[in-house]
């Protein structure tokens, strides 16, 4: 039987997928090696959520959008609602 996600865990999955339509969009384009590595980054995210329920082991006391660079997320606001839907499940601690 497979297991069931837990809710920060299917947003952070959401987060992920986000990233990787970014990353896709931008391939054979310079900006491409940035947001892979963006989206590698985000799978530290799903992968902490996966196993603690939180997400506080890989960014700290910081924000998920400055684990990911600001930069980053500013010239990719399709995200945003993403980033928002995790740190608001990590906030309330509803992750698990």
């Amino acid at each position: 039987m497979r297991r069931r996600r837990t809710p920060i865990e299917s947003a952070a999955g959401k987060l992920v997928s986000a990233i990787q339509k970014e990353w896709g969009d931008e391939l054979g384009q310079p900006a491409s090696a940035v947001s892979e590595e963006v989206m590698h980054a985000s799978h530290a995210l799903l992968q902490a959520a996966a196993r603690e329920g939180s997400i506080a082991s890989v960014i700290g006391r910081g924000t998920i959008a400055s684990f990911l660079g600001i930069k980053w997320v500013e010239t990719h606001p399709k995200v945003l609602p993403y980033i928002q839907a995790v740190e608001t499940l990590e906030l309330r601690g509803t992750g698990a």
